[in-house]
């Protein structure tokens, strides 16, 4: 793709031109979307500040929310056709969706990508806890629909630090020098008659009905490099330090709350969108989003070093983003060069460069 690209259309006539028009067809790596929810309401702008309900009475209509039940679960999967269409082999796509239609919605994904491709129904919890008066608990979440097109999608694995909760719970001990620690067994399930890691190893066999993890060669570095524990009854562990590892695995319960004074309605957070692209694409890849909103995940991709395509048919929302992506401070894509606007979507498919 020469240009990274803001598409002010429809999606539907936008994700078609993507495929007859721009040859794109298998060459998407990532897509996130955020769509309408099927709420039947308003949001609206004023004064440069969203609403953060719907049926909001005062402002710019930004979008209207107005598709609900069958009708919308058509609509997405209309789309999501198209966009399966547009993914590599590698490619995931991550749906932004409510507790109120996302089961729906799953069960149509299930038949668009293959229940076999479903990865994650992450919980992102969104806000504070409310105190409104219902019959219900109180809802903090949200969730996101995770699939991959095939079986090896592009994935770097994402970490997360430690807590100082995570780090008296996973490392309790603290060596001579103050670094914290913990220790692992050296042997693992399972005899091994004729191999090396069941040797003795400084005159001690595994424990019967176990081998060691590796060789005792390794075994013999390891103390040497005073990374053994030895326990008072001669059990040697492996030392595993804190600092020496890359953090923990990043579960499938996310905190990322929205911002408080969004700039268009139903801003997501920024620091998601930047997992998101870290985890699901490499520098080069290019990451679509055909309900692009106020442009977060297009500026996550610019920053990162992705490619990136946006698609939205409000007027708010493009001008919106336009000013998101202007000010990432990462490659500054002021010049032309950079990126183009697509607008017009005629049979000529003309194309307005900015």
């Amino acid at each position: 793709m020469e240009k990274n690209l803001l598409i002010h259309a429809d999606n539907m006539d936008g994700l078609r031109y993507l495929l007859e028009e721009k040859g794109l067809a298998g060459q998407i790596d990532l897509v996130y979307i955020d769509p309408p929810f099927a709420t039947g309401g308003n949001f609206t702008i004023t004064e440069g500040r969203a609403a953060t309900i719907s049926n909001s009475k005062n402002g710019t209509l930004a979008y209207a929310d107005v598709l609900k039940g069958e009708c919308f679960i058509q609509f997405l999967k209309e789309r999501l056709l198209l966009i399966k269409d547009l993914l590599s082999d590698r490619g995931s796509v991550y749906l932004h969706i409510d507790y109120k239609i996302g089961h729906y919605v799953k069960v149509m994904m299930d038949d668009v990508f293959g229940i076999g491709n479903f990865r994650n129904d992450i919980t992102r919890i969104k806000c504070n806890p409310k105190n409104f008066k219902r019959i219900g608990y109180g809802n903090i979440k949200d969730s996101i629909l995770f699939y991959t097109k095939g079986p090896n999608p592009i994935w770097n694995e994402p970490r997360e630090k430690y807590s100082e909760k995570d780090l008296d719970k996973l490392f309790p001990k603290t060596d001579k020098f103050g670094r914290r620690y913990t220790t692992v067994p050296i042997h693992a399930p399972g005899e091994c008659v004729n191999g090396q890691s069941s040797k003795p190893f400084k005159g001690v066999l595994p424990p019967q009905g176990r081998h060691w993890r590796v060789g005792v060669e390794i075994l013999e570095e390891w103390d040497s490099q005073g990374l053994l524990e030895w326990s008072l009854n001669g059990n040697p562990r492996k030392i595993i330090y804190a600092d020496e590892r890359e953090g923990k695995r990043v579960q499938d319960i996310w905190e990322f709350k929205d911002p408080q004074y969004p700039v268009y309605p139903t801003e997501k957070n920024a620091d998601m969108l930047d997992l998101i692209v870290a985890t699901s694409s490499e520098e080069g890849s290019i990451v679509m989003d055909c309900f692009c909103g106020s442009g977060t995940t297009l500026a996550s991709a610019n920053k990162l070093g992705r490619q990136w395509i946006g698609i939205d048919q409000s007027e708010l929302a493009i001008e919106t983003a336009i000013k998101k992506i202007r000010s990432t401070g990462h490659n500054l894509l002021q010049d032309s060069n950079e990126w183009e606007l697509v607008e017009n979507l005629t049979p000529e498919m003309r194309l307005q460069a900015i």
